[in-house]
């Protein structure tokens, strides 16, 4: 009898909790900056965001909808090689506005935060873009502009591959620099003078600076040139997991001391120290049949998704666990205070994610997660969305 009644109470608690944290989830403004999803709208054919996209991408609309999703920044990415970034990242931008224009009663794209608390309350999605690679202004500050006009909130200055002025994470390690691959126009790391110019349009505009995969220099240059709160709108910890995108504890120190914020990459290369072994040991395994479908012009990301998904019991078993994510907020957190990081999950911009996040349904694990590690209301609050909405304010001042 006693051993019945222990049971039951173990039952209810965990009811209780699972009551808590989805009121919790269900209350919190969640926002997510960095989702990759109009590159699929680009790149594949048949992706359309308001259709069910369930086994082909990781997001679309009615899943955002079903995990609680409140804000959503959407990433406008091209190589940084491609021709005429500029226009290619109006077509991606095109093709949110279209689905916004499809279903006026379900998202709506804003242009400040008093524009996204009012869709929030109308219980629509809130939607804005970041750019991901300055070279995507062609070194005019008149695009700059114009893309803040079309509803960009943030610029990601560098992709892996650097403009001509600021490097890049991928080009500052590289052992041989030179100017394009390395170095900035001027022959050195960092900023250049027009780099610092970027920074300071950014700031009037009141567009927000991305350090997520900028090399050490253009991150230090920034904080001292940016008058404004930056974000790192997907990135993780690097004395967790040493990755180059990630962030040393000085520059994170840094963040927190300019009132920006982290927001924590999902993708299991940044927040897992094994997993780049797992996936070379894998490419290494299916060697022949990668290149073959390289040599058929399938791109590298493209090539491992369908290994991936053709291999699914192996890619799996890769998956690193969602305490790793948990384990990433909790090092800011601790390092810094609970005001300073949230959520850049990176979802279809990464081929596998972490266990038991599957999709975008999947945020309230997040919450439950959060909850389970001693977190209160209040400080989760924060985390879904609350930071990010402090810094895009504080960006908005004295426009």
């Amino acid at each position: 009898m006693k051993q019945i009644f222990f049971l039951l109470c173990i039952f209810s608690v965990q009811q209780t909790q699972a009551q808590s944290y989805k009121k919790i989830h269900d209350n919190a403004l969640v926002v997510d900056t960095h989702n990759d999803i109009l590159m699929k709208t680009a790149d594949l054919p048949g992706i359309v965001i308001d259709q069910d996209l369930s086994g082909k991408t990781l997001s679309d609309l009615a899943r955002w909808k079903k995990g609680g999703l409140d804000v959503q920044l959407f990433s406008v990415f091209c190589d940084g090689d491609a021709k005429n970034p500029y226009g290619y990242a109006n077509r991606e931008m095109d093709t949110l506005d279209a689905v916004a224009a499809r279903n006026p009663d379900k998202i709506i794209k804003v242009a400040n935060y008093a524009q996204l608390m009012k869709s929030v309350k109308q219980h629509k999605i809130a939607a804005m873009f970041g750019v991901e690679g300055g070279h995507m202004i062609e070194n005019d500050l008149n695009k700059l502009e114009a893309m803040y006009n079309r509803g960009v909130r943030y610029l990601t200055l560098t992709h892996n591959i650097s403009p001509d002025w600021a490097t890049s994470a991928a080009d500052e390690t590289n052992p041989n620099p030179v100017i394009g691959k390395g170095l900035n126009s001027e022959g050195k790391k960092g900023l250049t003078d027009f780099g610092k110019q970027v920074v300071q349009k950014m700031n009037q505009l009141g567009m927000l600076v991305d350090v997520s995969h900028v090399g050490d220099q253009t991150f230090w240059d920034v904080i001292k040139y940016s008058t404004k709160p930056i974000i790192a709108s997907h990135s993780s910890v690097y004395t967790l997991v040493h990755h180059r995108r990630n962030l040393k504890d000085d520059q994170i120190k840094a963040i927190a001391k300019n009132g920006g914020v982290i927001q924590i990459n999902f993708n299991p290369g940044f927040i897992d120290s094994t997993f780049d072994k797992k996936e070379a040991a894998f490419l290494q395994e299916h060697a022949a049949e990668n290149d073959s479908l390289m040599k058929a012009g399938m791109a590298d990301f493209y090539a491992l998704n369908y290994l991936y998904q053709k291999y699914a019991t192996e890619a799996n078993s890769m998956r690193p666990p969602l305490s790793m994510v948990i384990d990433h907020i909790d090092y800011v957190v601790k390092l810094v205070g609970v005001d300073y990081v949230g959520l850049g999950s990176d979802f279809d911009g990464t081929n596998l994610t972490p266990q038991q996040l599957d999709d975008v349904t999947d945020y309230p694990l997040i919450t439950k997660a959060l909850v389970e590690r001693g977190y209160n209301e209040k400080d989760i609050d924060k985390i879904l969305g609350g930071n990010f909405l402090r810094v895009l304010k504080a960006n908005e001042k004295h426009l």
